[in-house]
């Protein structure tokens, strides 16, 4: 229990202290206005207060993406606390406020287009597809649960299920960001925070001890940690899906200073709620054998659902039933929207992306494959979310270094995460099955090959950046 207290106060300790880091090297300025205020096109510019914004961040980042992944991060043993801590202070936090700031920097642009302005025209293109790809892959895997959930607690069957689903997803897709998401949002984050202290005052005070860290424990049975931890815990601590949902709050912020409450805020409350779902999974069945019983059982909604029943009663069962098909639901809204956002700034030269007719349309052609994946089995379906979710990390950690240097600011917060996760991804896509499914030794050297690479190209640019500005500064003395 001790590792776990010793986690939440590195984690707070983290906001109160990394983010203050973060937010000085970005440079916050309230004296400019921003883009709800430059733009307020009573539709996705819209101001509202910083409150309301964190827990739309919160949700839109969250869904049940910290308690499943969590919950199946946990069979690698307390080894996932290092992960959620590590992983949210000096990752998550800094890639979510990067890519919310960098879209507020920009009038409220889209992920696609900041990278676009400091990586090229290529990378734009790449990731606007990436990122649609993405979206489409989660909303669908983000909807099936849930509408499964409903048939089996109404009359309705599956597929009348589904398609109420998607209804409330067009309708969030296209009505201003106030009527709908505004509203309902904060108690959506109500349940999802008071389901998440709720079981962690259960664990505390169950009589079950939640495991400290050990030599012996760090990592029990036979999963590789490396890269398989840092693609199963990915909301947990940092994902890729984040830096395409803070530009849907970016366009709400009043003032500047808002983004360190807002988006390091948000990234640090969800890797509390993760690391409170991982201590759940690795204490109630005593130990990742069970842990892994139970997943193979129910899954992580029937774990899910087991251990709120058990530790909270009825109550338990109630917020379990709602957290199953409220979450995923509002990562599925926001996921249209944002690939509704995306699609229709990528298209701006050539059409009016503010009317109606434009925007209802691309909502519904995002929507037809939305609806088409999610009738298949979804687990099939995360198998290809995990890789480009950290892909798309990457590279917006990798726009972040871009911008630090172009403005002389301190590069490393931004670049050595991004050199961390560059070997993730180049080392799983080599290892895991939906990739080349290489042999683990020979995955990790490639991977280490192509992290080097890049590292000696990073290198090459700061002294680059160094001489420009040495250049520059005797060219003016």
């Amino acid at each position: 229990m001790v590792t776990f207290f010793a986690s939440l106060i590195l984690l707070f300790a983290g906001y109160a202290v990394y983010s203050k880091v973060v937010e000085k090297s970005f440079g916050v300025n309230d004296a400019r206005q921003t883009p709800a205020y430059t733009v307020n096109d009573g539709m996705d510019y819209v101001p509202m207060s910083w409150w309301r914004g964190w827990l739309i961040q919160l949700l839109n980042i969250a869904g049940l993406g910290p308690v499943f992944g969590a919950v199946a991060g946990a069979l690698y043993g307390p080894v996932a606390f290092i992960w959620i801590v590590f992983g949210t202070i000096f990752a998550g936090g800094v890639h979510d406020y990067f890519s919310g700031m960098l879209s507020l920097k920009h009038g409220g642009a889209q992920f696609p287009t900041i990278v676009g302005k400091y990586l090229g025209n290529f990378a734009k293109k790449s990731i606007t597809i990436i990122s649609i790809v993405l979206m489409i892959l989660v909303a669908a895997a983000f909807t099936a649960g849930p509408a499964q959930l409903i048939a089996q607690i109404t009359p309705l069957n599956f597929m009348a299920a589904l398609i109420l689903v998607f209804g409330y997803f067009i309708l969030a897709a296209i009505l201003p960001i106030n009527k709908i998401i505004g509203r309902i949002y904060p108690i959506f984050g109500a349940i999802l925070i008071f389901m998440a202290v709720a079981i962690a005052v259960a664990l505390i005070f169950g009589g079950k001890p939640i495991p400290n860290l050990t030599m012996e424990n760090l990592h029990p049975g036979d999963l590789p940690i490396w890269p398989l931890l840092m693609v199963t815990i990915s909301c947990g601590a940092i994902s890729g899906f984040h830096s395409t949902q803070s530009p849907i709050v970016s366009r709400t912020m009043k003032k500047e200073t808002e983004g360190r409450k807002i988006f390091y805020g948000a990234m640090i409350a969800e890797g509390v709620i993760a690391l409170i779902w991982a201590a759940a999974g690795m204490t109630f069945f005593g130990g990742t054998g069970g842990l892994q019983a139970a997943l193979a059982a129910g899954g992580p909604a029937g774990v899910v659902n087991e251990i709120s029943t058990s530790l909270l009663g009825t109550v338990g069962g109630i917020l379990a039933i709602l957290a199953v098909i409220i979450l995923p639901i509002t990562t599925g809204d926001t996921a249209l929207r944002s690939s509704r956002m995306i699609a229709t700034e990528s298209i701006s030269k050539w059409v009016n992306p503010d009317k109606k007719v434009i925007v209802f349309g691309i909502t519904i052609v995002l929507g037809i494959p939305m609806f088409l994946l999610s009738t298949i089995d979804y687990t099939f379906l995360w198998r290809y979310v995990g890789w480009t979710n950290q892909l798309s990390a990457t590279i917006m950690l990798w726009t972040a270094v871009s911008f630090l240097l172009k403005t002389g600011k301190s590069h490393y917060i931004a670049g050595v995460p991004a050199l961390f996760m560059t070997g993730v991804v180049c080392t799983y896509i080599f290892y895991a099955p939906e990739g080349f499914n290489m042999d683990y030794n020979l995955s990790i050297i490639i991977g280490a090959i192509l992290t080097t690479g890049v590292t000696a190209f990073y290198i090459r640019l700061i002294v680059r950046h160094k001489q420009a500005a040495t250049k520059k500064v005797l060219l003016e003395s």
